[in-house]
């Protein structure tokens, strides 16, 4: 066994002083400072650009154009994750040039080759440079912004989680994050820019009195929107606005009001509980889908004799 022992570090030994992990621990010796102080400069610049960022975007947004503080907030949030992401790039390909110096590249030919591989990738990476394109746009006509609710060509829809030059990344309710390139997005339908309202169809018994009906409703939607609970994310009493359909079997009336960004869903849903009880202690029919099958008469048995 102290044989073997004494054979292993005699080997590691002799490695340790071969030529080559001379040279390296010379190499490192020499530069680990200059490489180190890449990284630190990396790091500090990281930090202090998305602090100079953060203040910029927010002096550049003009509050006057939005109605809310939420959607100010919004804004800055998206255009200083573009920015920060697009200086992020732009930082370590700076440090790639200036380590690949360190190690002793000459990196002249790679700055003068960079006009024409650009030109190369652009004839090779057509979809990406859309989807450069599209990003832009998208971001400074402020189609949608981080936190916002969108559909995404009528397929996909959830909360924007991640805007950049490149991609939008959205959320849905199963919690599965849908990864889309922003030159794939034909049409994106924002569902929570500036307001929400409430559209809902409810069918009644075509025994209904339409005139008590109406009066139900919009008592119920008036109490709900003057609670305090409620009355932050309602800025408009959903009310009783017409006769939308006679269905087979019910008559389908429609309730429309205005809520506040992202809160349609819960005021749409608090409202249906409400109705539901205001109408069984009414004795307001919502009626099961029925059908009326005639029977026709049966024919005589009997024959003739």
């Amino acid at each position: 066994m102290i044989v073997i022992l004494e054979a292993m570090l005699q080997d590691l030994y002799s490695r340790l002083n071969s030529e080559a992990y001379l040279s390296f621990k010379a190499f490192v010796s020499d530069h680990w400072i200059a490489i180190a102080t890449i990284f630190f400069i990396v790091y500090l610049g990281r930090r202090f650009a998305m602090v100079i960022i953060r203040r910029l975007v927010k002096r550049g947004i003009r509050p006057d154009k939005f109605k809310t503080a939420g959607e100010e907030k919004q804004r800055e949030d998206t255009l200083v994750s573009v920015i920060g992401a697009s200086v992020r790039v732009g930082l370590w390909i700076v440090a790639g040039l200036m380590l690949m110096g360190e190690f002793g590249v000459n990196i002249a030919p790679l700055l003068a080759g960079a006009g024409v591989f650009g030109v190369a990738l652009g004839f090779g990476a057509q979809s990406l440079v859309k989807d450069f394109l599209s990003g832009i746009f998208i971001i400074v006509e402020n189609q949608y912004r981080v936190g916002d609710v969108i559909e995404v060509n009528g397929t996909i829809s959830g909360v924007v989680e991640h805007i950049d030059l490149r991609q939008t990344v959205l959320r849905d309710l199963d919690g599965r994050a849908h990864h889309i390139p922003n030159g794939f997005i034909d049409y994106a339908t924002n569902m929570s820019m500036e307001f929400a309202n409430v559209n809902l169809d409810i069918g009644v018994g075509y025994g209904t009195d339409l005139d008590k009906l109406e009066l139900i409703i919009n008592r119920v939607g008036s109490e709900l929107a003057n609670e305090e609970v409620w009355k932050d994310k309602i800025t408009s009493a959903p009310q009783f606005l017409r006769v939308d359909a006679f269905a087979d079997s019910a008559i389908v009336v429609k309730i429309t009001g205005r809520t506040a960004p992202l809160k349609q869903w819960s005021v749409t849903g608090e409202l249906r509980k409400r109705l539901k009880k205001a109408f069984d202690k009414e004795g307001i029919e919502i009626p099961f889908p029925q059908r009326v099958i005639h029977e026709a008469p049966k024919k005589s048995s009997s024959k003739k004799k």
